[in-house]
């Protein structure tokens, strides 16, 4: 019955567009999901996905010194080995199906773990971006659109599989896993220089014998500690919870534009959820024509289409303006209905005030929207400029405004005012810099409740 449903539903990878004047429900596919009835007809039955992973791990254990060390550095962060685990719960189904469809070792499917602890919004100092932390120009070679609207880097189906085809590529060209994971941290040019120089020199070129920066050289044993660890966690002192060996997420065909507010109101899930389903939406309208898909929840397919089918109110609370010459956003934001630093944040905008001749912006069609939009901040936080995340994912550092205010901060990250200041020691309220290191979920407001079959 499992396999005859899927069968069904995966029909096609490519989506036609809709008419623009009629709400067409939604057509309910898995996206270029290649061959998946191969992979669930023929794949050993598990109950749960860490077992299914560990009957996949193939790479060779590497005596190093620094294995031991990321092995011990984890150990003793179970909380945060928990976070990314929890995070890990949406994605690694499907990874792991794309990664056993291509033959690739189970130990790639964890990758995401090392490069964003499975964090979607994760942005690097590099400006790199995604649970598979491509830079700009590498996810445009990979086909990831990048715009005011959209960031393919961060779509979940997308970037993993742009992320696949680059590491098969690599494998290609360097003949182990080890050099092709060396190279997806480093570069391929890099790493073909450093073996380079170790021919010239007569030394040989294997992984273990080039000269490595130290991120680099940190790069697999830090991934070798996180398969140890899935391995057999218990060795480590550690629990992993289980992750059911089924589709976390179904995408869904769209043909209008739509808030993101209502699209999560409509599945029935937290805004937090979607998004975190959806993180390549960098603004809070769905675009039609940004992606053909969405995801949500396997379990919020048909209340989403249900509800859709049924809702018969505007999809959409949010239009462009045009801005006129010497306009400031000052002026501008009270006739919205936004506040300034709402206004500058679901567009995208630093410490400026002045806006360009002819220069668009997305603002409410009313003042309705207004009384909500703070809650849009948390979705938008990794659009801002100085808010980046280390390579290890443990935390992120964001270099507030001075006048931003710590209870404002607090709502974006999703953290205590208490924690804040604990971690600041910022007596008077007002915000610097601050470390965040967890995210925390609230429900969604006002869903539409789901109905049970």
């Amino acid at each position: 019955m499992f396999k005859l449903f899927f069968s069904l539903l995966l029909t096609a990878c490519a989506l036609s567009a809709q008419a623009e004047d009629q709400i067409t429900p939604p057509r309910i596919i898995l996206p270029c999901a290649r061959n998946i009835e191969l992979i669930l007809s023929d794949a050993p039955e598990y109950g749960d996905l860490w077992q299914r992973l560990r009957e996949g791990f193939t790479m060779r254990q590497i005596s190093d010194p620094l294995v031991t060390h990321h092995e011990q550095w984890y150990a003793k962060r179970p909380a945060y080995i928990a976070r990314m685990m929890t995070r890990a719960n949406r994605y690694l189904y499907y990874i792991t199906s794309e990664v056993e469809r291509r033959g690739m070792p189970a130990e790639i499917a964890l990758l995401p773990m090392i490069e964003s602890a499975f964090n979607p919004g994760a942005y690097s100092t590099s400006n790199a971006s995604g649970i598979w932390q491509f830079i700009p120009s590498t996810g445009k070679n990979f086909g990831m659109r990048q715009n005011w609207w959209y960031d393919g880097r961060r779509d979940i189906i997308g970037a993993t599989n742009g992320a696949l085809d680059y590491l098969e590529k690599l494998h290609t060209m360097f003949g182990d896993w080890e050099l092709a994971l060396a190279a997806y941290n480093w570069g391929e040019g890099s790493v073909h220089r450093a073996q380079m120089r170790n021919r010239k020199l007569g030394l040989p070129v294997d992984y273990a014998s080039l000269k490595l920066p130290n991120e680099t050289r940190n790069y697999l044993p830090k991934l070798i500690a996180i398969k140890n660890i899935v391995a057999n966690p218990s060795k480590f002192g550690l629990s992993l919870s289980d992750i059911p060996n089924k589709p976390y997420f179904m995408s869904v065909a769209t043909s209008k534009h739509m808030d993101v507010k209502l699209a999560a109101q409509l599945a029935d899930i937290s805004r937090e959820e979607f998004i975190a389903l959806n993180p390549a939406h960098n603004r809070p309208v769905l675009l039609q024509n940004s992606n053909d898909y969405i995801l949500l929840p396997t379990d919020s397919v048909l209340t989403y289409k249900n509800n859709l089918e049924n809702y018969d109110k505007p999809l959409v609370s949010w239009q462009a303006y045009r801005a006129k010459k010497g306009e400031r956003l000052d002026h501008l934001a009270p006739r919205f209905g936004l506040t300034l630093e709402r206004l500058k944040s679901v567009n995208g905008l630093s410490a400026r005030d002045n806006l360009s001749d002819g220069e668009t912006l997305l603002v409410p069609l009313n003042g309705e929207v207004a009384e909500n939009e703070g809650e849009f901040e948390a979705f938008n936080m990794h659009l801002h400029p100085t808010a980046k995340i280390d390579r290890d994912g443990a935390s992120i550092k964001y270099n507030a405004h001075s006048d931003e205010p710590l209870d404002k901060l607090a709502s974006r990250y999703h953290v205590s005012v208490a924690s804040l200041k604990n971690w600041q020691s910022k007596p008077k309220g007002r915000a610097k810099s601050a470390r965040v290191s967890h995210t925390a979920h609230k429900p969604a407001h006002k869903p539409v409740r789901r109905k049970h079959h």
